[in-house]
């Protein structure tokens, strides 16, 4: 197919895969750079400056918010409005609405943060957001639903690609998600209470909760994996047959799976023990889906030598895996009475958030920015360079809270002969301060990571017009 101008006589929409994709860049640095200050903070307290906004507690949401809603948000619209393009051989249905979502998604995200940091909070994991934000997203998702459905229905190509599947589950999920998670009711502009309470109240967030784990952070990133992977390998997916498998037990099991976080409260045992036991069974499909993304390279290992991309996408694949070993591991009763409430928890969250999201997030971007603005990248080295930074700074801050995570565990349960506790928590916070320090170290090893992606992918924008490509933002899917 002949090279298309970039404007709006293209033949797909680019321009807002764009705009989400410039956007999910930015969220990305600032969200990992309050996640390196809160980090910093619990390891030096005295960071905080007895400043009331810019406290560990208020600023954690405005980190979780930034980074999963902003960033891996952004990166998720960029490219299930790429991908459903071409893979449908349909331009979106429609220009307006889909800016309209983009629009609305950043101000959800400013807002969302302003009101953590005023201290305008449900208190609910994830969904801290308090009503008018609430009903703004609902505005947002629906209208996201709308043109990613009329895309698939306008479609030129008979077949339906499994990815689109992947973001059409998160999308219908989220949706239903985040309606009944945030059923309250309004007493001013800033305050609401929520229409639950007591366990129902814990047993719906937790389902909303993980399922936001499952559905946005895991199917819609999986989505992007079985476009990116084989598209950058050059290879077919290695099996269609698993991929379609994949998705039905994983759609079919993660909704049963929130419970889990309630091990040992005052929920009724058979609904956790429910829980726990389709979080194990969610290690089939999850194995399932990464070994049929790293055996997509079958015939093609050699390319991991070469391209920083591939291993930005395929090393994704393998912290997939070991966070979706531990999680289910987790789960178990037994192991859960050891690592709940301490920072193995944060250890396990963030080996699939680094590891697997914002890596697989960053090999996407690589592989769509010279195809976006039809040029190459400006750096390939780079690109390498971030690639072990991120390694590293995951590594380092995985391993910093395991070992913190286990010894807390270890310490809160310890008695000396009489039967008494043998450490008190404070003696158990001093404990942890050396894995602080190291996991604010591999934060920042992390971000420095991120921003020499920003640099790179910006210089790279900046030259789309002195350095084409020859025409790869108009190829053919």
């Amino acid at each position: 197919m002949a090279s298309v101008a970039i404007g709006s006589s293209e033949q797909y929409n680019y321009d807002i895969v764009r705009k989400f994709t410039i956007m999910a860049l930015i969220w990305g640095a600032v969200g990992m750079l309050v996640g390196v200050l809160i980090a910093s903070e619990l390891a030096w307290p005295f960071l905080n400056l007895d400043i009331p906004y810019i406290t560990f507690g208020r600023l954690r949401p405005v980190h979780t918010g930034a980074v999963i809603f902003g960033f891996g948000g952004s990166a998720l619209f960029a490219t299930s409005y790429y991908v459903v393009q071409r893979t449908c051989q349909a331009r979106l249905l429609s220009d307006g609405m889909a800016s309209f979502t983009f629009w609305g998604w950043q101000a959800i995200i400013v807002l969302a943060a302003l009101g953590d940091v005023l201290g305008y909070s449900q208190g609910r994991e994830y969904a801290e957001m308090e009503w008018p934000t609430d009903l703004l997203i609902t505005v947002v998702w629906v209208t996201y639903a709308i043109v990613y459905i009329g895309t698939i229905m306008k479609r030129k190509e008979p077949h339906i690609y499994v990815s689109n599947w992947f973001y059409l589950a998160f999308i219908l999920a989220i949706a239903l998600l985040h309606i009944f998670n945030n059923l309250a009711i309004p007493v001013s502009w800033n305050k609401s209470y929520p229409l639950f309470s007591g366990a129902q109240d814990a047993m719906t967030q937790w389902w909303y909760g993980h399922n936001a784990v499952g559905f946005f952070l895991t199917a819609a990133f999986l989505g992007m994996m079985y476009y990116f992977v084989p598209k950058q390998a050059g290879r077919p997916i290695y099996s269609y047959r698993l991929s379609i498998v994949h998705f039905w037990a994983l759609i079919f099991m993660y909704m049963w799976a929130g419970t889990h976080h309630l091990h040992w409260t005052a929920i009724p045992d058979w609904s956790s023990t429910l829980a726990a036991t389709f979080s194990i069974m969610l290690l089939m499909p999850s194995w399932g889906g990464m070994i049929n993304g790293i055996m997509t390279l079958s015939g093609a290992w050699d390319k991991l030598r070469t391209d920083p991309i591939l291993r930005f996408l395929i090393v994704s694949l393998s912290f997939y895996g070991m966070s979706t070993f531990e999680g289910p591991m987790m789960s178990l009763k037994d192991v859960n009475a050891l690592s709940h409430y301490t920072d193995w928890t944060i250890g396990h969250v963030h080996s699939g958030a680094l590891g697997f999201v914002a890596m697989i997030s960053f090999g996407a971007i690589y592989h769509m920015l010279p195809r976006l603005w039809d040029t190459k990248m400006h750096s390939v080295k780079l690109i390498n360079v971030h690639f072990w930074l991120a390694t590293i700074g995951t590594l380092l801050y995985i391993t910093a809270m395991w070992i913190s995570g286990i010894m807390q565990g270890l310490m809160w349960r310890a008695y000396d002969d009489f039967g008494n506790l043998q450490y008190s928590f404070a003696e158990t916070v001093a404990a942890m301060h050396p894995y602080y320090a190291m996991r604010a170290l591999g934060g920042v090893v992390f971000l420095t990571g991120m921003l020499l992606m920003l640099y790179n992918c910006f210089m790279t924008i900046s030259q789309a017009k002195s350095v084409p490509a020859g025409g790869l933002a108009a190829s053919a899917a």
